[in-house]
């Protein structure tokens, strides 16, 4: 081999080692129809949606996996507040709701000036509990629309709903920085990833293409506490600096959909493909 191709050589798999997944995965669930939604709980489980059969399951560490909520609204993204208490973006009821730790279950949001929601998909909530969620319109849901555009919403603590920006295509995952100051948004039709920059008010001031292309259709998102983003889209998740720059691919079995950080120290990323859950730990 002549010695530009070596280098060459050299060179490429020096640039596959840099990139190889430093994650241990296991398979936590399983046999489930399309899973979404994963959330943690500071009471020490995790949730997620099994968007079909209309169900939102629990798991606690070291037990099997339960139903937690049957006859969910066609349940897919949920996340946790301060509080502990879960919201959920219900597909087929087209409605935000939120359930307390007594198990009661209050609807948050449900419209836009007398307009139904398309389809609330994923959900984001920060440690000061601003919630924000995408409106998209997949398959049948398009046939449903009231609203003549995807939305990204933003309901502060106190305070009405309010439209944080409008879209001619379809957001869908969302995440937040760990300072939340930024608000990360994935676009399913332009397969882009915009960043949002927040007031303290959590209001949007400015937004830019953080990634230009993502190789496949993002769907969930996911932030560490060193602010790198996670992002699920084709057959992988796709870590990225907060600069937008790609760190490394995690290989999953099947079509990842959605992702979020989960158990006590938020080191463990939960993943979401099809009718399987895995766990992906970071080894040291």
């Amino acid at each position: 081999m002549k010695r530009p191709a070596l280098l060459a050589f050299a060179a490429a798999i020096a640039a596959l080692a840099q990139q190889e997944q430093p994650f241990h995965i296991q398979l936590l669930a399983k046999d489930f129809t399309f899973t979404e939604g994963p959330a943690w709980s500071k009471d020490g489980f995790l949730v997620f949606s099994d968007t079909p059969s209309d169900r939102i399951i629990r798991w606690y560490p070291g037990r099997e996996v339960e139903v937690m909520r049957e006859h969910a609204g066609g349940p897919r993204g949920n996340a946790f507040d301060s509080q502990g208490r879960l919201y959920t973006c219900e597909t087929r009821t087209r409605r935000v709701t939120r359930t307390d730790r007594a198990g009661k279950t209050d609807v948050v949001a449900a419209d836009w000036e007398g307009k139904r929601f398309n389809a609330p998909s994923h959900i984001a909530i920060s440690k000061t509990d601003h919630v924000y969620f995408t409106d998209p319109a997949f398959g049948s849901e398009q046939d449903k629309r009231e609203l003549d555009f995807y939305g990204i919403y933003h309901l502060p603590p106190r305070g009405p709903l309010k439209l944080l920006a409008k879209s001619a295509t379809r957001v869908n995952g969302i995440a937040l920085a760990p300072n939340g100051r930024t608000l990360y948004v994935g676009d399913a039709d332009a397969r882009t990833i915009r960043a949002y920059e927040l007031d303290k008010n959590g209001d949007a001031t400015a937004n830019r293409v953080l990634i230009a292309a993502t190789p496949g259709i993002p769907g969930g998102l996911a932030a560490d506490d060193k602010g790198n983003l996670y992002v699920t889209a084709g057959k992988a998740v796709i870590s990225y600096t907060p600069e937008g720059k790609e760190r490394y691919v995690l290989n999953i079995h099947g079509a990842p959909a959605d992702c979020a950080f989960a158990e006590a120290d938020q080191k463990t990323l939960v993943v979401t493909s099809r009718g399987e859950v895995f766990r992906a730990r970071e080894e040291k």
